[in-house]
């Protein structure tokens, strides 16, 4: 096996890209998802002898980027509310520049969202993930999976209608 400091920096260049694609999915912002990443790179660094060892050191890492995530919405402060810059209903459009405005205008959305809903969201849809391993990741049962996905999508649904409902425009 490589020295530890070696096999450390060959992982984090193997997967240091999809780990931040991973972090800003959840995160919306570049530099934020960078620190996330940074600071539990760091945390995973520190356990590395123990980590490496595991067969598929990507899961546990990416566990890690995500309570680091957890923790970071926990701490942020309550009076620090994500702006609803949502997106009328426009006609079906192959402009990728249409396709880059939905995108964002769902990522506004999912902002709305508490940690965990979100979370659980990111993990179905995005990492395409089953209840039982989105569970383990967030050290909760199957069926609070779930409950979390079904209030998380009912929630994202109302927040659209009222967006579309908003930005009509009288005839």
């Amino acid at each position: 096996m490589k020295p530890d400091g070696e096999s450390f920096d060959s992982y984090v260049a193997a997967d240091g890209a999809a780990l931040l694609r991973f972090t800003y999915v959840l995160t919306g912002d570049h530099h934020l998802a960078e620190d996330l990443v940074q600071e539990a790179l760091v945390k995973v660094h520190r356990r590395w002898d123990r980590i490496r060892r595991v067969e598929q050191p990507g899961p546990y890492v990416r566990k890690a980027v995500l309570r680091q995530y957890l923790s970071w919405r926990r701490r942020r402060s309550s009076s620090e509310v994500p702006a609803m810059d949502a997106v009328g209903p426009e006609p079906v459009s192959r402009d990728p520049a249409d396709a880059l405005v939905d995108r964002d205008a769902l990522g506004t959305l999912l902002a709305t969202l508490p940690r965990r809903q979100r979370a659980v969201l990111f993990l179905r849809f995005y990492e395409d993930l089953d209840d039982t391993a989105i569970g383990e990741l967030l050290g909760c049962s199957p069926a609070t999976v779930r409950g979390h996905a079904s209030r998380g999508l009912a929630r994202l649904r109302v927040s659209a209608q009222a967006s579309v409902v908003g930005n009509r425009r009288p005839s």
